[in-house]
Formats: structure tokens, sequence, C-alpha cells
């Protein structure tokens, strides 16, 4: 079973008291922004407006920023100098953005207010998306997630508590002369406040330090050149189609309820209390302080226990039906003269919303696993990024619809009276639309399929691979089975010519070997937020290749499928050799897709050795027979094309059938995964070859693979490091010159989806890194 990472109770209050302070700022802009309207005259598509765009802007400002704060290598981690940055610039920008004055006219505080509210929303973002990804990052168990997230609504909640009595503040003339006058005062209390409450996260949640992570550089060409990347990120994380579900049904609950949530306020003073705002008294304020008092003490606590029993996905749909009972009531339960039975709706009302963030920001938690599952990275900032994304987008098109609806119904903002249906108009949306939106979420969730069993799997598969870091490539390969061949031994004594030089020699004697040229590297296509099975395009297999031809004669690729068939075409094109592979393993519909397309790269001229498979006996994928079958397909296609198969070294001594079915023998020789010591591997790698050669009955051998990873995991005495890596393939590339043998260097580029299969060291073996930067220099 994984491991259950407790939280102490402390660290949640500080996450807590962030969400104060994210969700206080959206709680009295929403009331500041009645204002606009009920006070400085602003007509409803200026009301729109300052409710879209700067929303737009913080949505599409949100995945970069994501991409910035999971990229950043600090001593105080990916995320807490951001929180902290991001507090100053909202608490300020928040402060001087409200102070309107009616005598500056509405154009003017129109202009003004928008040019600040950019501002803001850039602070916003500089905080909120890392402050999101801490929470995700705080602990790895299914239901500790849930206490998190609950503790933070919990506070954060508070915020909708307060912000409602800012109506009475506002209108109570003892206190102000006007709601405009009152909104600049109230503005920097609200700004100071929440700034010092969005510190406290960065000041007191535990971080690591990130200086020794292998993240993308952060600067402007990078973040600059990365933007696409930022959409692929975007593109891959909606192909998960529970995270996929999780956004949309966000999207329909909370936005529809956003769409009408200031509406309250002109109902209870039009309806209720025929257009007399001061005669409303605490009414409007009591509709929002009682349903946010029934999500902190009621909701909350209710949603929180019915996850641990039934589980996120009904725990959602429950409350989100009760919530619709809610809506429906509050159409019957605005009585003119009554205003206080709309207070028996809000306990059936505030399920919607109350539980909505509870259960996502935990489910999203839980979808992170998965991703980390299939693409080996931890992508918190992504995908919060992703997801508040949507919330904002929403949000944006809330405020944007909100003012059309209002212009729509015929809402006058400077009359007294409203004219006729106006406000039965408002009152048919507050009801309608939230109940379309949220039926839509129910529908949308109903197959959601990340249970509590299914995320107590992934979690303790990914336990498994931070406890075991030995690769799973690894435990194919045997350490010192070189020792278990006859006539082989090996002096205990270093080898190396290369122990007593300096890093800075290592490093002139690396670049001089690599620039004398390699005979072969093997070619890695997979960009940054690739995987596996993704198609892959001319353009980037191009870009790679002109990095790597000037190294290089030969150029070996690992398959035929899903755009490595355009490989062998570009190498030819820029004049090199190319060993093309043909990928086989358990799947024999994709092996014979994969065949036929090796022998139509061999027929039209782009294959010049033909290899028919990797390592599927050492991975124990296929028996010695399959092996055999599929060599006789190819040469039977290709008369005039050498054939051969790839496997490790010793496989050829122990299989004479599989040399005599070769055309020439195709060896991986590791020393690494033997666990090898660096200084003695230049002896170790010829004794690999000669014990292939001698198997191969006088047929060409080739050294298909070789390599040393930068970083990782030892294996035995192999450490991975950059010096070790420099020596390796100095040594390694200089003999092979030097005695004229063939060798295809692993690898041209560090992949970061080899971390799944095969741990972090998996990631480390090119030459170049995942950025395309030599490593070396």
């Amino acid at each position: 079973m994984s491991k259950i990472n407790k939280v102490p109770f402390g660290q949640k209050v500080a996450f807590g008291v962030g969400m104060l302070a994210n969700q206080m700022f959206p709680a009295a802009l929403g009331i500041f922004m009645v204002v606009l309207v009920q006070d400085l005259g602003f007509p409803g598509w200026m009301w729109g407006v300052i409710y879209f765009f700067p929303r737009i802007f913080d949505a599409f400002t949100d995945p970069i920023m994501g991409f910035i704060s999971d990229n950043t290598k600090s001593r105080w981690g990916r995320r807490r100098q951001y929180v902290f940055l991001g507090a100053i610039i909202m608490g300020i920008s928040f402060i001087i953005m409200w102070q309107l004055f009616r005598e500056n006219g509405v154009d003017y505080n129109f202009t003004y207010i928008m040019i600040w509210s950019f501002l803001f929303y850039l602070g916003l973002t500089i905080f909120s998306v890392p402050y999101v990804a801490m929470g995700y990052e705080m602990s790895n168990d299914f239901h500790e997630r849930t206490s998190i997230m609950a503790v933070a609504q919990w506070i954060g909640q508070w915020a909708w508590v307060i912000a409602p009595w800012f109506w009475v503040i506002m209108y109570d003339p003892d206190l102000f002369p006007s709601a405009d006058v009152a909104t600049r005062t109230l503005a920097v209390w609200v700004g100071v406040t929440c700034m010092i409450f969005a510190m406290i996260p960065a000041i007191f949640i535990k971080s690591k330090s990130t200086l020794d992570e292998d993240y993308s550089p952060l600067n402007f060409k990078n973040i600059g050149g990365s933007l696409w990347k930022i959409l692929y990120g975007f593109l891959e994380a909606f192909r998960i189609k529970p995270f996929r579900k999780l956004c949309i049904a966000t999207f329909l609950v909370f936005n529809a309820f956003n769409t009408i949530a200031a509406f309250s306020f002109f109902i209870i003073v039009y309806h209720l209390f025929d257009g007399d705002a001061a005669a409303a008294g605490i009414w409007p304020t009591l509709f929002g302080c009682l349903g946010a008092l029934g999500t902190t003490f009621l909701v909350i606590p209710i949603v929180t226990r019915m996850s641990k029993k039934i589980g996120k996905k009904k725990a959602f749909i429950y409350s989100q039906g009760i919530s619709v009972i809610g809506y429906i009531m509050l159409w019957f339960l605005f009585i003119p003269g009554k205003p206080y039975m709309f207070i028996f709706a809000l306990p059936f009302f505030s399920f919607g919303i109350g539980s909505l963030f509870v259960l996502m920001m935990s489910m999203t938690a839980d979808v992170i696993d998965l991703d980390e599952l299939n693409t080996g990275k931890r992508r918190e900032g992504t995908f919060g990024a992703i997801y508040w994304w949507m919330v904002k987008f929403g949000f944006a098109i809330a405020g944007g619809l909100s003012g059309v609806i209002m212009s729509s119904v015929g809402f006058d903002s400077g009359a007294e009276i409203q004219p006729e249906g106006a406000i039965d108009g408002l009152r048919f949306f507050f009801s309608g639309l939230p109940v379309l939106g949220t039926l839509a979420a129910m529908y949308v969730m109903r197959n959601y399929d990340v249970t509590e069993a299914r995320a107590g799997e992934i979690r303790a598969e990914l336990d498994q691979r931070e406890a075991d870091k030995k690769p799973k490539s690894s435990s194919y390969y045997q350490t010192q089975k070189l020792l278990s061949f006859k006539n082989v031994d090996l002096d205990s004594k270093s080898d190396s010519a290369l122990s007593s030089k300096t890093d800075g020699e290592i490093v002139e004697l690396f670049l001089k070997s690599l620039n004398q040229g390699l005979h072969g590297l093997c070619f890695s296509p997979y960009l940054e937020g690739q995987n596996i099975g993704d198609t892959l395009s001319k353009k980037q297999i191009e870009q790679r290749m002109d990095i790597i031809a000037p190294y290089t004669k030969w150029v070996r690729s690992f398959s035929c499928t899903d755009g490595n068939e355009l490989i062998p075409i570009v190498a030819h094109n820029k004049g090199l050799k190319t060993m093309v592979g043909a990928w086989i393993d358990t799947d024999k519909a994709k092996n014979d897709r994969e065949i036929k397309a090796l022998i139509k790269l061999a027929k039209d001229g782009y294959v010049d050795i033909a290899v028919v498979g990797n390592e599927a006996l050492l991975r124990d994928d296929l028996t010695e027979e399959d092996i055999l079958e599929y060599i006789a397909e190819v040469k039977k296609a290709l008369p005039n094309t050498p054939v051969g198969y790839v496997d490790a070294y010793f496989q050829f001594s122990e299989r004479a059938r599989l040399v005599d079915a070769c055309d020439v023998i195709l060896a991986n020789c590791y020393p690494f995964w033997e666990g090898c010591h660096i200084d003695q591997t230049s002896a170790y790698l010829k004794q690999m070859y000669a014990v292939t050669k001698e198997a191969a009955k006088g047929k060409p051998v080739i050294i298909t693979e070789t390599g040393w990873p930068s970083k990782g995991d030892n294996t035995k005495e192999a450490e991975p490091s950059q010096v070790n890596a420099m020596k390796y393939f100095i040594e390694t590339n200089n003999w092979a010159n030097q005695q004229g043998i063939d060798l295809f260097y692993f690898s041209s580029f560090d992949e970061s989806w080899k971390v799944h299969n095969e741990g972090d060291v998996g990631q480390r073996w090119g030459l170049w890194d995942k950025n395309e930067n030599l490593k070396f220099h």
C-alpha cells in the first residue's frame, strides 16, 4: 500500500489563509462591480466589457505562468517566490483600480478601471497558479487531499460571509455619503489585508529546493519558444478524459452561477423592495452571507464526509442535485413583502458552489497522479493553470453574458422603476441558467472513473517507482553478465587514461572527439511533452537531424510508424546512411504494420541496413521462433538489403540459429547496465565486442548501442555523471574510430518520456539535452 502523506494541520491552515485571499478579492470585486452600474452610471455593455477582457487576459496568461512555475529552479522551490510577488501586485493594484470619482465621468472611469484591471489580473495569475499547485503537491493520499481542500475552502468561504456586509457599509449614509466613496475606502482595507493573507502560504508552507532539477531553462527565448509546448501541454492534458470531464463540469457549474450571481442584488432591491436600496437594508447582504455560512458550516463538512463514504464522483452528483432543488425554490421564494422566505432555499442552493472546489481540486490532484504515471512528469502548475484557465475563461464569458442578459431583458441601470418584465427576466435567468448548467455537469460526470480504488492503484505504482529507483529496463540486464563467459578476465585496476585529467581537460577532449565525428548515432526524435505513440512531424525530425548531421555518418531509428518512417527519409536527404528498425513486441497487429513499413522504406531506397526488432528477446516479448519468422519475412522481401536483429551482445552467444539468420550481427553493449566502474569500461566494452565477434561466425559485427547516462541512480559501481558520460564517450568513440569498429552511440538527445519506463536515469543518455543544447561544453 501507498504510505499516506499526512499534512500537519498548521500547513493546511496556512494554505487556507491563502485561499481566503484568493476568494476575498473576487468576492469584493463582485460587490464593488455593482457600484459601477448602481452608482457610477455604467451601462450594461460596459459592465460586460470590464468583466470580459481582463479575465480573458488572465485566462491566457495562466498556462504561461504554469510553465514558468513548473520549470523554476531555486532554493525556495518552484512556487513560493511567485506567490509572494503576486500577492504584492494584487494588493496594490486592487487598491488603485477602485479609486474612482464620479466627477471624472463614465468614459474616464471606464478606461481607468480597465487599465488597472489588467494589472490586477496579472498579479492574480502570478499568485494563483503556483498557489493552487502548492495545494496539489501537499499530499499524495486520496482522502488527505480532500481534507486539505476542505480546510482551505472552509477558511476561504469566510470571504463570502464577510463580503456581502460591504453592501450594508456602502449604502449606510451615516458611514459614507455615497457607495463610490465607500468603495474607495474599503478597497484599501481589502487590498492590504488580502495582500498579507496571500503571503502566508509563501512564508509558511514548506518546499524543497529545485536547484538540481533538470527543468527547461527560464529565459525569454525559451519561454517565447515554448509557447507551442504550452499549447501542446494544454491539448495533451485535455486528452486525459477524466481531467477533461473535471474542467467541463466546473465550467458549467461555476460559470452558470457567476453569470447570474450579481442579479441577486437587483432582484432583492427591485423585486422585493420596488427599487429602494435603502429599504432593502441588509437583505442583499443576508442572501450572500447566509449562503456562505451554510457552505462553511453545513455543506463543506457534509460533502467531505460524503466523499469518504460514497466517493468523490457520487458526492459531486448528489451535491449538485441538491443545488438544483435550491435554484428552483428560489424562483418561488423571492416573495415581495416576505423577503425572509428566500432563506429557506439557501441551504439547498449552497451545495452547488460549496461542494464544487472541495471535490474538483481534490480530483484534479488524483488526475495529476494519473498523468505522472503516463508521462513520468509532475505537472501541478500546468494542470492547475489549465483547470483555472477554464474557470477564468468561463468567468470572463459569464461576466460578458451578464451584461448581455441585463441588456436583453431591458434592465436600466439609471431607472428607479425598471421596465415591465425586466426583473422577471433576471429572475428567470437567475434560476434557469444554473439549473441547466448543473444538470449538464452532472451528465458529464456520470461516468468519471478515477475512483478511490483506481487512485490507490496509481499511487501505489508511483510509490513503487520512487522506491525502486532501479530502472525497469536495467532489470533485463544481468550485472556482470560478461564475467560468466569463459576466457574473460578483467583486471581490477583502472584502464582509463582519463583518470588524472581535470574536468576542463575532459571537456576539451570530449569536444575534440565529437568534432572528429562518429560512425553512427541513435536518433532520439521525441520532443519535451511527447510520448511513445505520438505522431512525429517532419519539421521536428529535420530540426534535430540538422543538429547531429555534422557529427555522424549513420543514423539509427527504432520504428517505422507514427512519423518515425520520416527519419530515414530526412537522413538520406541530408546525405546520411541509415540503420532502420521495425519495433516489434507483443502486439502482433502493430508488428505487421511495422514490418510492412520497413519493407516499403527499403524498397523506396531509404534503408541501408534493415533491423527486425530491438531487445525483444531480452524483454521476453517474443520467442526466438517469432524473431526468426519476422527476419525470414523481411529477408525474402529485401534480398539486396542487409537484414539483422538487435539485442544484448550475449544473446548471440546463446542463440546460434539467430546468428545464422542475420546478415549482420547487431549487438547492444552497455558496461553501465552491468555495473562496471567508469575506469574499467574501456576493457569491459572491448571484451563485450570480443564475445560477440566470437559468436558471429565470421559475419560483420556492429555495436548498435552503447553509452553512459549523465544523471540518475547507480547500477552497482557504475555511476551516472556529466564527467563520467564524457569519459565514456571519449574512450569509446576514439577506440571505435582508431580500430575501425562500426559503433552507434546511444543517444543523440535526452528524452523525458523514458522516465516512465526506465526511471530518472533513462532520460539522461543524450549528448544533447531535451532542449537540443549540447550537454558537455
